[in-house]
């Protein structure tokens, strides 16, 4: 499928010009036809009007001049024959051209006065033929047909050479309309190559909306989706407040269960209803993260992001490091220093943030984070030294509540929201094993 506007554009300009050309080429051809064979008809009758004037009678037969005066009649291999005839049809005088010629003509005394026509003789050679019926010569009554012939190789040469002139006049004419076609869809659609340019500084963060520079015909267009953007941004800001407030709403109330927990625990009696009302506030307390982080990473409509990844893994890598302060981890950077994710930052912090945690918890003292494009795709992977995931294993860990590490505190979601963000950035999450002998989760992104 062809994706391009001016490609397309091109392609039916193109085909309509051909279109045209074929179908003015035929009417072309067939008025210069008729112009020509006027122009012959009209030779003809000045042809025979020289035999005419030559003609007399003299003690009523006809007598025609030895040498006429038009030279073409004279010539052997003249392509002008000349020929009278009676009103029995019956020949009477033919020109010197005439000599190593057979023509079968029959004129037909009619009283139609003239007739031209074209007539084919037995071997298939054509002739035009002006035929004028005589009835004065000189004062005198005479009843004769005089006739002039032209063969018609000479017309259909002409017409040869002219159908051949016109295709390499109509080629040269649709080249030349062709780069004119192009040159003006190249300027025409300047503006719209202008409003992609800007919807990606758009996309980048460079500029918040699309500017008014542009034709009257895309105002409309333009002035919708900076509307778009503009609502996008206010609703984005809303919602974000709105999710700081459910949270802090939502804290209050659960500090105050942990509490009730924490004095219920100090009584033996309830210290069972006291770890179980707290292993329910901790969970709840970790779906309430989870479900917030669900709904305010998602990415952001139109605008796209790009973020740097090697300072925010070296960020994380040293908090990491603090937090795990009696385990020697060692991290390898696979990645160029200005290397960029599509990602907004936080989502990238969170994602990569569980990540990070589980590969420098399980491993044995190795993690590696490498960022490798493969044509259209942009692959991240984290890598651990640890034990690893079983295949059988692989799909279940990713599904919310699921976790294989039963020794540590933690409701198996960190993955699940890391899936999650994943997935609303149309990435793809694939769990393998890793060289260095543990577990590697690629995320692989789509980039234009």
């Amino acid at each position: 499928m062809i994706r391009s506007l001016r490609v397309r554009l091109m392609l039916a300009a193109a085909v309509l010009a051909l279109l045209f050309m074929l179908a003015l080429l035929p009417a072309l051809q067939k008025a210069f036809s008729l112009a020509l064979q006027e122009s012959i008809e009209q030779r003809l009758a000045s042809d025979v009007t020289t035999l005419i004037s030559a003609a007399r009678i003299e003690n009523n037969e006809l007598m025609m001049p030895v040498l006429l005066p038009d030279e073409r009649f004279n010539l052997p291999d003249s392509r002008l024959l000349g020929y009278i005839y009676d009103r029995q049809g019956n020949l009477v005088w033919r020109s010197r051209a005439t000599a190593n010629e057979n023509i079968n003509y029959q004129p037909r005394y009619d009283g139609r006065g003239n007739e031209f026509a074209r007539i084919r003789q037995d071997d298939g050679e054509e002739f035009f033929v002006y035929d004028v019926e005589v009835k004065l010569l000189g004062g005198k009554n005479a009843a004769f047909s005089i006739v002039a012939l032209q063969p018609v190789r000479e017309y259909q040469q002409t017409i040869s050479g002219l159908r051949e002139k016109l295709y390499l006049g109509f080629g040269a004419a649709l080249l030349v309309l062709l780069l004119l076609l192009w040159a003006g869809l190249t300027w025409g659609l300047r503006s719209l190559r202008q409003m992609s340019v800007e919807l990606d500084q758009v996309e980048s963060g460079a500029r918040e909306g699309l500017s008014g520079e542009h034709p009257r015909e895309l105002l409309r267009l333009t002035r919708s989706l900076n509307r778009l953007l503009h609502s996008e941004r206010e609703q984005r800001g809303r919602y974000r407040d709105s999710l700081g407030d459910l949270a802090h709403s939502l804290k209050t109330p659960l500090a105050v269960l942990q509490g009730v927990s924490e004095s219920m625990a100090q009584r033996p009696e309830e210290r069972e209803q006291a770890r179980g009302l707290q292993s329910q506030i901790e969970r709840m307390s970790q779906q309430i993260d989870y479900q917030l982080q669900r709904a305010s990473l998602r990415k952001s409509g139109l605008v796209r992001h790009q973020v740097q990844l090697r300072p925010l893994v070296e960020s994380l890598c040293g908090t990491l490091a603090k937090v795990y302060r009696d385990k020697t981890v060692q991290v390898d950077f696979a990645m160029a220093d200005d290397a960029r994710v599509p990602m907004e930052q936080g989502a990238l912090l969170e994602m990569l943030g569980n990540l990070l945690e589980n590969a420098w918890r399980l491993c044995l003292g190795q993690v590696r984070v490498s960022l490798v494009q493969d044509g259209a795709e942009l692959e991240l992977c984290v890598e651990d030294d640890g034990p690893g995931v079983p295949a059988d294993q692989r799909e279940r860990i990713l599904q919310r509540g699921e976790r294989l590490d039963r020794q540590n505190p933690g409701q198996g979601i960190g993955l699940a929201v890391v899936k999650d963000i994943i997935d609303s950035y149309d990435a793809h999450l694939t769990l393998t094993d890793s060289p260095l002998g543990g577990a590697a989760f690629r995320i692989r992104f789509l980039v234009d």
